[in-house]
């Protein structure tokens, strides 16, 4: 395999995934009350280059950097579960396939990398994250290795999953549904908004489980399988526009910003293993500028 430009696939990733219309999230024709598709951009810009640097400086100090870079340009959390998902990923050789690789850059996570990720949360400070038991991040330093630390979220929080399953999700499912055939060269909008719709009929979304309840993690659930079986893209627009709607009924209470984290380390995995053709930056400032107004 040959070297890719680290910085330049963390940049896309994040541009196409925020210039998609997906349902219930922030895009170029869609904001919330505290956040808009700028502050995806500025932040996207924030840590390409931060992340590009994972495998020499640490996957637990990258986080924490990262972080901290877009607080300086963004007083909001934009894109903590991003960097979570993508610092690990960023760590593996450029030589070696994610696949192959990703298992022993989570081997070798220590307790200082959870100690950096815990001081990153504090300083994102996520909308909506609760308390738990053990290793609580809002108010206790970490007693155990990062895996350790996710462990105890993995079942109720999907990016924590990723950390003690190799990130199963991420490159097993999503880079599986990216790849279908002619589904991202032919159109890449397209083919995240269909990874996104799947993700969230297959799994749901923590972070409206978290934030909701279950039932309304249900909810989504089933609202997202039947766009898909009315048959989007080709069918199914009425069913995508009021599953949109119902997502943003209560402000942001409903936004699926988990799956969009998980949908960008997708797209992410797929660039930097050269799966498919970079998109250009005048493509996605070109879809961008249509995205303001175009409804689908």
């Amino acid at each position: 395999m040959s070297a890719v430009n680290l910085q330049e696939c963390v940049h896309r990733a994040c541009l196409l995934e925020a210039t998609s219309r997906k349902p219930g999230n922030v895009h170029p024709g869609a904001s919330f009350e505290h956040v808009d598709y700028r502050d995806f951009v500025a932040s996207a810009e924030a840590i390409a280059p931060v992340l590009a640097q994972t495998a020499s400086v640490g996957v637990g100090q990258s986080i924490l950097e990262a972080v901290t870079a877009t607080r300086q340009v963004c007083q909001k959390n934009t894109n903590l579960g991003i960097i979570l998902l993508l610092a690990p990923l960023t760590a593996v050789p450029q030589s070696v396939p994610l696949l192959h690789g990703i298992p022993f850059v989570l081997s070798r996570l220590t307790q200082q990398d959870a100690e950096c990720v815990f001081e990153a949360i504090r300083l994102a400070q996520p909308r909506g994250l609760g308390s738990a038991e053990s290793e609580d991040v809002s108010t206790t330093s970490p007693t155990g290795t990062l895996i350790e630390v996710m462990s105890l979220a993995a079942d109720r929080d999907a990016i924590a999953r990723q950390y003690v399953s190799d990130f199963d999700t991420v490159i097993g499912r999503a880079v599986s549904i990216l790849l279908s055939p002619g589904q991202f060269e032919g159109d890449w909008e397209q083919a995240i908004i269909h990874l996104h719709l799947n993700l969230l009929a297959i799994d749901g979304d923590t972070d409206i489980a978290r934030k909701c309840g279950a039932a309304a993690a249900r909810e989504c659930q089933q609202r997202a399988k039947a766009v898909l079986q009315a048959g989007w893209p080709m069918d199914g627009r009425l069913q995508f526009r009021e599953f949109d709607s119902w997502l943003r009924a209560h402000g942001s209470q409903r936004n699926p910003g988990t799956t969009a984290d998980l949908v960008t380390a997708g797209v992410f995995s797929i660039l930097r293993d050269q799966q498919v053709p970079m998109p250009s930056l005048e493509d996605i400032r070109a879809r961008a500028e249509k995205n303001k107004t175009a409804q689908l």
